[in-house]
């Protein structure tokens, strides 16, 4: 089973707690239990070891640590799930925030699905925020050419046990951003999928998400591969400012990030979603800005007027 993430208490600042919302724990897969043994799992998700259901006892390893990050990644770990050939038949490796169901031999039974718990935060991610969209990387390397592709699904739901696929109509669901992707040509990838906040739930108390070998139980070939890393969630600044800049913008080329005002910019300040900031100043115009990869935020002061925006780096 596993154990849930120890937070500690940092100092941050007010600029920053007007931006802050929830986030996945361990969503960068640093953290592990068991490691080296076959029930190894990463903190604050779940594989096949700590499956329910009548068949549990026969899951195999299909999720594990490994060291093969992609370039410009801040941590030393990803995770990595594979497919493995049953009785001649395909299970998807897969790994998730809830739980994994495990109750036929058929492996494209629904008795086989994941879920959450949510009395139970091991198997279980709370909620209180709406992300915009939800961001990962992955290296996709299915073992034959074809039309094979991975999955990740997210669903925020109310306080229930959501199964994935969905159950009971979806009515427990207020939104779902899903992704199928082929291969990734055996280099890394940055995906980001929207949410749908199509309802009928209206009360977010939970989050699942699920990756997946296959968008289809039973499908692919032994060995295909997934490897993933750096889950987040985006959110949209709202409420931030009383007065904003109109028609500021920002855009990169290159190494040079350049802004856009109708209005003379007195100052700026640079952070990730973190709240670490990279770069801070006085009057610009452009400044150089050579940081790993991901998304950014900058904070423009013109007087009385501000604005913040969010720009990415590819």
């Amino acid at each position: 089973m596993k154990k849930r993430l120890l937070l500690s208490i940092t100092s941050i600042t007010i600029a920053f707690n007007l931006l802050s919302q929830t986030q996945i724990g361990n969503s960068n897969f640093e953290q592990w239990e068991n490691v080296g043994n076959p029930t190894e799992e990463p903190i604050n998700w779940n594989g096949f070891k700590t499956a329910s259901g009548s068949l549990a006892s026969f899951a195999s390893q299909q999720l594990q640590r490994s060291t093969a990050v992609r370039p410009g990644a801040s941590g030393q770990y990803c995770a990595r799930i594979w497919t493995k050939t049953i009785l001649g038949a395909s299970a998807n490796g897969t790994v998730s925030l809830g739980r994994i169901n495990m109750a036929s031999s058929t492996i494209t039974s629904p008795l086989n699905h994941t879920y959450s718990d949510v009395s139970n935060p091991d198997f279980s991610e709370a909620i209180s925020d709406q992300p915009d969209s939800i961001v990962f990387w992955a290296k996709y390397t299915p073992v034959a050419a074809g039309n094979y592709q991975a999955l990740m699904n997210a669903i925020i739901h109310d306080s229930y046990n959501f199964i994935d696929p969905n159950d009971q109509g979806g009515i427990h669901q207020m939104a779902q951003a899903q992704l199928y992707y082929s291969s990734t040509n055996g280099v890394w990838k940055r995906f980001s999928v929207p949410f749908s906040y199509v309802g009928p739930a209206t009360n977010i108390t939970n989050i699942l998400v699920t990756f997946s070998t296959n968008k289809t139980p039973g499908q692919g070939l032994g060995n295909d591969e997934v490897l993933i890393d750096d889950v987040e969630l985006i959110y949209n600044p709202v409420g931030i400012d009383e007065v904003s800049i109109e028609s500021a913008r920002v855009f990169l080329a290159g190494d040079y990030l350049h802004i856009k005002s109708p209005i003379d910019i007195s100052s700026y300040e640079i952070y990730d979603i973190n709240g670490k900031i990279f770069a801070k100043g006085q009057k610009t115009n452009s400044l150089l800005f050579q940081e790993n990869a991901g998304m950014y935020f900058i904070h423009l002061s013109a007087g009385n007027q501000q604005q913040v925006i969010k720009f990415i780096k590819e």
